[in-house]
């Protein structure tokens, strides 16, 4: 089955494109992600009381796919490796981004398991809901003594928001890159990304993309 679906994904790559599950892994995470950054900064202004538990059972309810999500995203990656595209070729920006890509996985499993860890450590035992519906059980941490349930949400909590910062800094850096590849350099990055839309291109003839070419100094050619 595995060599199935790689041979499925090459017809993909090998056009410098994602394969469908991986561009809907993408999209879906980063819909995902930008709703938990902008409603926790809401929960985190609302005064205590039933509003706020609400709101964060709602950012708890989203934040679990999302664990699952990069599970399922990291292992489809290591199972189908993505397409090599313009940007590959681009040297220490080619690791700057593999560098990133890093820092946002980083992210995408420290997030809920340290959001799991807060909940865990000061709610009253019972279950967190998937999607604000499948029953998800807590982290065994109700029989601790109090003072060590409170480390650990203290622990926790850092951990949530130094990753919060991190993700609120990589993510324009992320943003402005793929459309500098895009509209600068005319790179196949984002075009691989997107669904695909057939457009009146001869499906014969080869690809219209090109590349920008580097400029050359004074007009002089390399020697």
């Amino acid at each position: 089955m595995i060599r199935e679906l790689r041979a499925w994904a090459r017809k993909h790559t090998e056009r410098s494109r994602y394969s469908p599950v991986g561009i809907a892994f993408h999209w879906v995470m980063a819909f995902l992600v930008l709703f938990q950054l902008g409603w926790g900064y809401y929960a985190s202004w609302l005064p205590a009381g039933g509003d706020k538990l609400h709101a964060y059972e709602v950012h708890s309810a989203v934040g679990l796919p999302i664990l699952l999500l990069a599970l399922g995203r990291f292992g489809w990656r290591l199972m189908i490796p993505g397409p090599v595209n313009d940007a590959d070729r681009q040297g220490w920006q080619t690791q700057v981004a593999y560098a990133m890509h890093y820092v946002f996985y980083v992210a995408f499993f420290g997030l809920p398991l340290s959001g799991w860890a807060m909940w865990s450590s000061i709610a009253e035992p019972g279950p967190l809901y998937l999607a604000g519906v499948v029953p998800w059980p807590q982290l065994p941490f109700d029989q601790m003594p109090l003072t060590t349930r409170w480390r650990i949400m203290d622990l926790a909590e850092d951990v949530h928001h130094v990753l919060v910062i991190t993700l609120l800094l990589v993510i324009p850096l992320h943003v402005a890159a793929a459309l500098k590849h895009h509209f600068w350099d005319r790179h196949d990055v984002l075009r691989g990304m997107l669904p695909e839309i057939p457009d009146a291109e001869d499906p014969r003839e080869g690809s219209s993309h090109r590349p920008r070419e580097p400029q050359i100094p004074n007009g002089k050619a390399p020697g």
